[in-house]
Formats: structure tokens, sequence, C-alpha cells
């Protein structure tokens, strides 16, 4: 081709980049007054474009793998079959001799109910060591020796009938586990049903009652936690919604759950003195208990991975102007006189504010973080920094929403954040983000937004339908890096791409109140590209464990950590193998690589070969064990941005490091502690120091630890992001 042709082809394609992202920047500069004529308009111009370019087929697959993985859903539970009649003669719970839980069943008449309860805990029992006390309340029916029948249970019979929650005193004073669980004898646990409840009181500080997620017969909600208004009334949030959506499937505070199935220390619920007898015989004593708990600073947890079926209404009818069911009128009254100060203070008018009243946040930060996806911390740098983010805004007392911007639902990731205490909105089901942050948007305080086609998509909704402060959470410059690997490539097409990209970033700093990046290097060149921006930077990753001095190991192992969704660490593993190795090999024959990273690429999985191995998608626990191994960590990057975590997972490790400058950016001083080289013979030459000297590598390895352990704790990323936001829980 010649040069005055390529020129010209070169010009050609520049121009049209130039006007097709001026026609998509136009786009989302709609997307504020009208989304609708936004993403009709970015459809058609990218569709006209995927057909001229013959890409069409590809975003094609692209866009059914997004649109199939929205659909992914939990699987709902079928209908709960209803236990046959039983014997109870058949039925045996052997009770522990030194129970961690000791299950309350209070009974009065309904033998078949209780019969089925207590079968439901035979049929599911738990790895944990437990007793079932059954109080029965003196049931004088033809079947009041039946419960006799039923082994291993510690029966109480009250002499006379006291009522429900004199029945729950007093098998709470016989009990002798740790924990009180109350179970209503008319409930059906299901698999799981007491481990997770005792989880949260030893995962999550200062925790007074854990409840469980109440089911229908039929498979529907009939409470998620509850609700206490300021007139003393109570919503049971969820009541004949479907179990599965995600706003019923995270940990959060609560006002009360139900005693239908609540749990409690034994010493905690003793030194209060029980459920307050000014109730009896029931009705509010749970949700009493509940606020007693608050004030003396425990707080009342909803855990849905605890699953019970309820039948409501056997016990006691559904009717509030006849027996015992009339107490939950007078009962609400005499509720009303004990708490009307903390209900005037601290509780929402019916059914207002309902986003914040389901989750306690009255006088606490609603945060709302978008991200491209959910977090996958074991596999890529992004979603650790992301993760560290979110535990220290949880731990501050933040209230956290994550917007996962593909609206997946991700197994077993999801999870994590939901057991954290994090709404993830996802499934078919969720509204659209734009009529969502219409109805919620005045609820927030601020707003996090991490990746560039994140935030151009979501800015102009949020400016538009909420006063949230909009922080933009950058990782890294991604023009800084895509120009860098451009270089590196001689990618021309990768330029024009990058300097789009540029003028992406300048507009989103324009448009937040708050730019974010991982070290002070890029914040700095940042504010200089941008001076009326206002632009800050955190640190990135924290870390609670640090390596303790180490002795050099005898082999000869050199490990490269990556994540191979991002190109610049394909770039690196190419580069090392192919020119750095073979130097290194020549000075130490037994010297061998372990390419360790989740997502390798076909031209990386092809690297592997005699004294080159590869462990994809590995495991935490996997990734310590090889670093404790590792004679020396690589980190050849020649393009990339921001602070790499496996750089600092090596300081951390105290495993000696080689890297190049781009390994060492957003660092000041590693260079002074860390071989830091730019061209190949000099890598290899630092490696192979490494390898051969144990002196040198046992100085290193301290150094490094020191020099992680200042930088990299939590309380320093704890410090850097609450100055950053300005502001506390």
């Amino acid at each position: 081709m010649s040069q005055s042709l390529r020129v010209s082809r070169i010009r050609l394609a520049a121009y049209i980049d130039t006007v097709l992202w001026g026609v998509l920047a136009f786009a989302r500069s709609l997307n504020g007054r009208s989304p609708w004529a936004a993403r009709q308009l970015r459809r058609t111009v990218l569709l006209l474009w995927w057909t001229a370019t013959f890409q069409l087929l590809v975003h094609a697959r692209y866009w059914l793998r997004a649109r199939r993985l929205r659909r992914i859903t939990p699987v709902a539970p079928p209908p709960v079959p209803v236990i046959e009649i039983i014997d109870p003669s058949s039925l045996d719970l052997p009770a522990s001799g030194n129970p961690v839980v000791s299950v309350i069943v209070p009974t009065y008449g309904q033998l078949s109910f209780t019969l089925r309860c207590l079968a439901s805990i035979s049929q599911h029992w738990p790895s944990l060591p437990i007793e079932v006390i059954v109080v029965d309340d003196a049931w004088a029916g033809a079947d009041a020796n039946d419960l006799q029948l039923v082994r291993g249970i510690r029966l109480i019979r009250n002499d006379t009938n006291v009522g429900f929650l004199h029945s729950c005193n007093r098998g709470a004073r016989q009990a002798r586990g740790r924990y009180l669980y109350f179970l209503n004898n008319d409930t059906q646990v299901l698999d799981g049903w007491l481990e997770p409840m005792v989880s949260l009181f030893q995962l999550f500080p200062g925790i007074g009652a854990v409840g469980a997620k109440l089911l229908y017969p039929d498979g529907r909600l009939q409470e998620a936690g509850g609700i206490v208004w300021q007139d003393g009334s109570g919503w049971n949030f969820g009541r004949l919604e479907d179990p599965t959506n995600p706003v019923y499937n995270y940990i959060r505070e609560v006002d009360y759950c139900s005693g239908a199935a609540l749990m409690v220390e034994r010493a905690v619920f003793a030194s209060l003195g029980g459920f307050d007898e000014r109730y009896a015989p029931a009705y509010f004593e749970d949700t009493d208990l509940c606020f007693r708990l608050r004030r003396i600073g425990l707080k009342t947890l909803y855990q849905p991975a605890s699953q019970v079926v309820h039948h409501e209404g056997i016990s006691h009818g559904r009717d509030t102007a006849v027996g015992i069911k009339s107490y939950q009128v007078l009962n609400r009254c005499a509720f009303v006189d004990v708490w009307a100060d903390l209900l005037a203070k601290e509780h929402y008018k019916n059914g207002e504010h309902v986003l914040r009243a389901r989750d306690r946040a009255m006088g606490r930060k609603l945060v709302l973080v978008v991200d491209h996806y959910v977090p996958t911390p074991d596999k890529d740098a992004g979603s650790r920094a992301m993760m560290a983010c979110l535990h220290i805004l949880l731990q501050q007392g933040f209230v956290v929403k994550f917007w996962p911007h593909n609206m997946s639902y991700s197994p077993g990731y999801t999870e994590i954040l939901q057991n954290m205490g994090i709404e993830v909105f996802h499934g078919p089901n969720q509204s659209r983000f734009e009529t969502w942050i219409k109805a919620a948007g005045s609820e927030f305080d601020t707003v996090l937004l991490s990746r560039p086609e994140v935030a151009e998509d979501v800015i102009p909704l949020i400016r538009r339908y909420s006063p949230a402060r909009i922080i933009y959470y950058g990782h890294d410059l991604h023009f800084r890096r895509m120009r860098q690997q451009a270089e590196v490539t001689h990618d021309e097409g990768l330029f024009r791409l990058a300097e789009h990209m540029r003028q992406r970033e300048y507009a989103i700093w324009r448009q937040v109140d708050l730019s974010l990046y991982l070290s002070e290097e890029e914040a700095q060149i940042a504010s200089a590209l941008q001076p009326d921006a206002k632009i800050g930077w955190i640190v990135p990753y924290c870390f609670d464990w640090f390596a303790d001095p180490r002795v050099a190991p005898p082999q000869q192992e050199i490990i490269f950590v990556a994540g191979f969704g991002h190109p610049p660490n394909e770039d690196a593993a190419l580069w090392f193998v192919n020119e750095i190795l073979p130097l290194i090999r020549t000075e130490v024959p037994d010297a061998h690589l372990s390419i360790i990273g989740s997502n390798p690429t076909d031209q990386v999985q092809a690297l592997v070969a005699d004294g080159i191995a590869m462990f994809a998608n590995v495991a935490d626990t996997e990734l310590e064990a090889a670093y404790s191994r590792a004679r020396v960590a690589v980190v050849p990057l020649r393009c990339g941005a921001g602070v790499k975590l496996k750089v600092v997972e090596a300081l951390r490790a105290g495993v000696p490091l080689v890297t190049t400058p781009v390994g060492a950016q957003g660092l000041p001083g590693l260079s002074q502690i860390v071989a830091v080289q730019d061209d190949t013979v000099s890598f290899a030459s630092a490696v192979v120091s490494l390898l051969k000297d144990d002196d040198a590598w046992q100085k290193r390895s301290a150094q490094q630890v020191e020099f992680a352990r200042k930088r990299f704790s939590r309380e320093a990323m704890t410090a850097s992001v609450l100055l950053a936001l300005g502001t506390a829980a």
C-alpha cells in the first residue's frame, strides 16, 4: 500500500470516528431530557455502523448473552407441602447436653400443627447442637398427653393457662443454650433454617435479635422484617409478594422481626427480664423486645437465608374484635404509650419514605453505587478495589444500594453483597433505571459511579431526578492506559479510541461533583488536565494481614498474577515469556514460571510449555499458597494505569518483586525497595539476582512488607475514603 493511500485511509477512519463519536455524544446529552430518544438514536447509529463494518454478528452475540444474563434469577421455591398427620411416637428430636441453641415452641392445643412443626425440625436437623423445649400451656383436650410420646424434646407443662408470653418466658428460664429461638407451633422450618441466624451474631457486632423470612404455605412472602411507623402501626414488609424479589433477600437492620421465628441471646434476654408482661397474654411483646434491645445499643437483623413457613392465624384467629386476637389492638395502645418519644424521633409517618424505613436509615447516609456488574473480587483488581470501598462504607454506617449496569444476577457474587447487607438490583422484573431513580432518587445522599460508560449513561438521569452528590470512581485514567497500549502495539485505531476516551473522561469530570482515582499521581494528572474539576484520590486496596519475616524459599518459582480480561496483562505475559524468560534461564536453568489468573486468553494458554504452568481462576486460598512458595513475583507491564493489585499483593506477601515503570505507577518510593526495569536485559538480570542471592531476597522481602503495611492497612484506606468524601456516616 502506498504511503499516500495509507495516509488517506487513516484520515478517512479518523473522520468517521469523529462523526460517530460526535453523534453518540449528542445521544448521551439527550439522556437527561428524553431518555427514550437518546436510546433510539444510539441504537440506530450503532446498528448502522456495525452493519457497515461487518461487526453486527459479533455484537448480536454480545446482546443475546447480556439478555440471557439479565433473565437469570434465583430459583423460586415451590409451595411448601404440608406435612401429613404425624404419629407423635414416630418423632425423635435428640436434645444435646450442651446446646448452642434452645428452640422454644409454646403451644396450646392445635396438636397436629405442633407435631408438624417438630417433624420439620427433625427433617431439617441442624449441624449445631440444639435442644427443643415445648411449653404446653395447660391444654386439657383429649390429646393432651400425646406430646409425651415425642422422644427427645423437653416438655414443660403449665399448671394453669397463662398465655403465649408467659409460656415463652418460662421456656427461656429453663433453656440451656447460648441462643434462644422462639418458634411458633404453627410453623414449618425449611432447610438451613438455623445456622444462618446464629452466624449473624458471630459476624456482625452489636446484634440483639435476628428474625427469619416468613412464608405462607403457598410460597408467597408473609414477612421480610417489619416496619414500625410513628403511630405504632406496623407493616409486615413484603406481605404476599414474591420471596425471591431482590428487595427481600439481603441482610438488613429492621425495626422488629416477628416472634414467630425470632432468635436472641439467652443472657441478653434474661437481663431484660424476658418479654414484658404488660403485653400478656400476647401481641407486641416481640416488637417491644426489639425496641428494648435498641435502647441498650443492640440491633435487630432480618436474615433472608433462614426461611420458615407460618400458618398465620391458626392459634388466635384473625378477628381483632374477639378473643386473644383483640389484644393486638389493646397492646398497640400500650406500646405507643411506652415508646411515644422514640416513635416520634426515629420513625416515619405511616407509609412515608419506605426505602429508608425498611433499612432503619433515618439519619443515616444513603449511598447508591452503580458499576458495570456485580464485583467479582477473585477475578479482577477493579472488583477488589470496589469491594474494599463497599466494606468501608458499611463499616462507617452508610446504607449502601448496588445497581449493576448489566442488571444481571451473578450466582455466588450477588449473594456476597447481600450477605454484607447491600441490596442488589437485578433480574427481568426490575424496573428500568430511569423509572426507578425517578421514584427513589430523592432519598439518596450520594451516588458513586464506576466506569466511563456507566457514568455517561446515568449521570443525566441522576441530575434530573435526585439531589444526590455524584462521585465518579475512575479506577484509572482509561485514555492514558489506552494510549500507552497503542504506543506499544503501534495500533492506530487504538490511538483514536484513546483520544475519544480522553474527551469522554474530561466530560465526566465536568459533570460530577468529585472524581476519585486510586493514586495521588493520577489525581494530579487529571487535575492538571481539567483544573476546574474537583479530583481527589483514595487508597485503592486494604488488607488486615501482612506477611511475617520470611526466609528465602529454595524453589526457583517465578509467578505472574493477572486478570486476562484486561488487555495489558496479555501483552505483559507474552513479552515476559518470549523475551525475558529465555535470558533468565541461561543463568538459572531450573527457573520455572507460574502464570496465575482469571480468563486466560488463547494466546496466554498457548504459552504453557516445559517450565511454564498456567493456573486459571484460582481461589484466594490457592493464590495465598502460590505467594507463600514463590521466589520472585514479576509484573512486566508495558502499558496500563493506576495502582496494580498484583504489585500490592506481592509487597504485602513479602515476595520480592521485579516490575516496570508502568507497574510502579502510583506508588512513590517503590523504586527504592523494588527493582523497576523497562528493558529485557535489566529485567532478566534483576530476577536472576533475586533467584540467586538469599540475603538480598530477605532484605527486599522485609522492606516490601513494611512498605505495604504503612500504605495499605484498613485504617489507611478508611481515612483516605472519608477524607475524599468529606463526610462521615
